[in-house]
């Protein structure tokens, strides 16, 4: 039951916080732009509550129900910052990261995040193809 049940509370999760913050901010989630409020504009706190409910949740989730994720990451830390900057600098490029494009996006039915999405899908399935 929960393979099946656990994506789709997220999924229903996920989509409520995102009508929820479009109808009480007027902007369309996306993890990229929120992440920018924080760090570029004056009212930082709802871009604050949102990031720290993340990681509570996740954090709360995982020691609910016993679940430990392991992180055995053993890239350099310049590495990791790095690539975290290039991923930032595409989003910003792209006019959105693939939560924006993908949830959002395709719910209002944006051509620009439909194309997007496709393109981030068609990439990703690529490039497992290639490394596999």
């Amino acid at each position: 039951m929960d393979t099946i049940f656990n994506p789709l509370v997220g999924g229903l999760l996920i989509g409520l916080t995102a009508t929820a913050y479009l109808l009480t901010t007027g902007r369309v989630i996306g993890i990229s732009g929120i992440f920018s409020q924080l760090l570029f504009t004056k009212g930082r706190l709802l871009p604050f509550l949102f990031i720290a409910g993340l990681i509570i949740g996740g954090s709360a989730y995982g020691v609910l129900t016993e679940q430990t994720v392991a992180f055995p990451e053993t890239r350099s830390p310049l590495l990791l910052t790095l690539s975290g900057l290039l991923v930032g600098y595409g989003t910003r490029l792209g006019g959105g990261c693939t939560s924006g494009h993908g949830v959002c996006g395709i719910s209002r039915l944006s051509p620009r995040s439909i194309v997007a999405t496709v393109i981030f899908m068609a990439a990703a399935i690529i490039t497992v193809a290639i490394v596999s």
